[in-house]
């Protein structure tokens, strides 16, 4: 591992059901249970599923033309099943128009491949939930 390869947040409760996760940078986020209009986590998986790809398209396709839209809508079905509580169905789905112009035509021919090599390589986000790995949940202390 490079030393640059570890990556951390740390999560707070901040109220009954409700926290703010904070990257190394300083950046926050708040969420919770979904009691209210704050994110629950399984809507941040399905935002990092969606944000992964999104900039590493946004980054191939807006050097050649800025777009006039660009929307990715992620959605999957919440299971309880023998296996716990867990996702299935995920799908990502762009919507992206670019106006007229050379550059334009030819951030349009690049749009599918770019989706593609991200899904298949580029997004770690997407590239974990696929393959799986291994989550560890341990109490300090105990």
């Amino acid at each position: 591992m490079s030393e640059n390869s570890a990556r951390s947040v740390t999560v707070e409760r901040t109220s009954t059901g409700h926290f703010t996760a904070t990257n190394t940078r300083g950046g926050t986020i708040s969420f919770g249970t979904g009691a209210d209009t704050e994110f629950t986590p399984v809507e941040l998986l399905l935002a990092a599923l969606g944000g992964c790809t999104a900039v590493d398209v946004d980054l191939s396709t807006s050097r050649h033309a800025e777009p006039d839209t660009f929307t990715v809508e992620v959605s999957g079905n919440k299971v309880s099943d023998e296996l716990g509580n867990r996702m299935t169905d995920l799908a990502v789905t762009f919507t992206v128009t670019f106006p007229d112009g050379e550059g334009a035509d030819r951030a349009r021919a690049i749009l599918p491949r770019a989706v593609k090599t991200s899904h298949d390589r580029q997004c770690t986000v997407s590239r974990t939930v696929e393959i799986g790995t291994p989550v560890t949940a341990t109490v300090e202390g105990a």
